[in-house]
């Protein structure tokens, strides 16, 4: 078994210090700058754009953030000479395509929270303005970077499995991460953000795309909204349209009274208050905000159960299923077959059964991930951050493993995916690898 790693301990590169402005300042803008607060030799947040007073305040008190650079939009930013190496972008999906070109068109280096964006246009314009500029853009395609994504990617490019024939892959969402996330949240309706498939699963199409290692040449699609619906509330709900006004609240497996329990300060919690969330606070919240809202009596229309299955060049085949129903929260689990050999992967661990005499397994726990408060997707937001800083810090943009290309592949891989299942038909895909070279 390979050891943890304490990676506040690793913090001994002697580049140069990055500063960078962050442009939403609430759930993954805030993780995003907490590697400057555990780093701070060598990245500083200098500035934060943020249209929300009372997130906008707690950031800047956080981050010692100066008032001159303190904004509520992020256009007032680009009025001003350019004053940082590099800008995050967390705004919501929908308002990423117009700050990314605007900060390109500036010379700022990006990072930008998946998905890229919610139309292909979009990908392709934010794509070009990124080449036009010269500079680095690296997209929030976090699984990428951890080391279990790695070593999965070293195995079957090795060649240990043989001829790759078939993956399998699974993102259990979770339900009560569904729940607030694509019911109740900012990602339910796809007027207001995106499909849950881009939303959601675009890491998991990208993943594949990256580990399998091929250009995928056809793609097709089911899914539908299959619970989260009016007609499928229980008889003893009744009229409510709350949970703190429903006889089930107590039992209710999606009862927000339940989810959002006193005591927890920490996400999803401190999403739908701002400041320390207390029982007055969250009570408040429930009572009057959308995430005391019964699930059955919401306004969103997204998928909470899909299947993509995907065809390679040379004949793999992948199968992927994302799925709201589980108690899992987000720990993918995949098994990808080769003629020589099989691996079955947790999120945490691989086991390789290789079919050549003497058969034999072995349980590979790549390096595990301590010392950071960025826990997010096992560590993999730190990974990402990392590596960000660490590129633009040495203008190297082959420490991105999420940029422009790749990514602009990727997207569209998700909405011809999208595509095949409104239409019911199999989507070809073989010459989205080439436009997104050309794009």
């Amino acid at each position: 078994m390979d050891t943890v790693i304490d990676n506040v301990s690793l913090r001994n590169k002697s580049h140069r210090k990055v500063s960078y402005i962050v442009v939403g300042a609430v759930n993954r803008g805030s993780v995003y700058a907490t590697y400057a607060l555990e780093n701070p030799h060598i990245a500083q947040v200098v500035a934060v754009a943020e249209p929300r007073p009372a997130w906008r305040e707690l950031f800047v008190v956080k981050h010692g953030v100066v008032a001159q650079n303190v904004f509520s939009d992020w256009k007032e930013v680009l009025e001003r000479d350019k004053f940082a190496d590099a800008v995050v972008v967390t705004t919501p999906d929908a308002l990423h395509a117009e700050p990314v070109i605007a900060f390109a068109n500036k010379g700022y280096h990006i990072l930008v929270e998946k998905p890229m964006a919610v139309s292909e246009a979009d990908c392709i314009r934010m794509t070009r303005a990124a080449r036009d500029n010269n500079v680095i853009l690296a997209v929030g395609h976090v699984m990428r970077y951890t080391p279990y994504t790695q070593k999965i990617k070293d195995i079957v490019q090795s060649g240990v499995l043989g001829t790759i024939a078939s993956v399998q892959h699974l993102e259990p969402v979770g339900n009560w991460h569904f729940a607030h996330s694509y019911v109740r949240g900012n990602w339910r309706k796809e007027s207001e953000s995106t499909f849950s498939l881009m939303a959601k699963s675009c890491h998991d199409v990208d993943w594949l795309r990256y580990v399998i290692g091929l250009p995928c040449t056809r793609v097709s699609s089911f899914g539908s909204l299959l619970h989260f619906r009016k007609e499928r509330k229980p008889k003893e709900a009744g009229d409510a349209k709350r949970c703190l006004d429903c006889a089930l609240q107590e039992t209710c497996a999606y009862s927000a009274k339940q989810i959002y329990r006193p005591g927890n300060t920490g996400w999803p919690v401190n999403i739908i208050t701002p400041g320390v969330p207390d029982i007055e606070s969250v009570t408040a919240a429930l009572r009057d905000g959308p995430y005391g809202r019964c699930v059955y009596e919401c306004d969103n229309d997204v998928c909470d159960q899909q299947v993509v299955n995907l065809e390679f060049e040379g004949g793999a085949t992948a199968s992927f299923s994302m799925v709201a129903f589980t108690e899992r929260i987000c720990q993918r689990q995949t098994r990808v077959f080769g003629t020589l050999g099989e691996l079955e992967c947790d999120g945490e661990t691989i086991k390789h059964t290789d079919f050549r005499w003497p058969h034999s397994t072995r349980t590979l726990q790549p390096a595990g991930f301590a010392g950071s408060q960025m826990t997010g997707h096992g560590g993999a937001d730190w990974y990402l951050m990392d590596s960000f800083i660490e590129a633009v810090a040495t203008d190297n943009p082959a420490k991105i493993l999420s940029g422009p290309t790749e990514t602009l592949e990727s997207h569209l891989l998700v909405f011809a995916a999208e595509k095949a299942r409104r239409t019911g038909t199999v989507i070809s895909t073989d010459s989205i690898a080439t436009l997104a070279i050309q794009s």
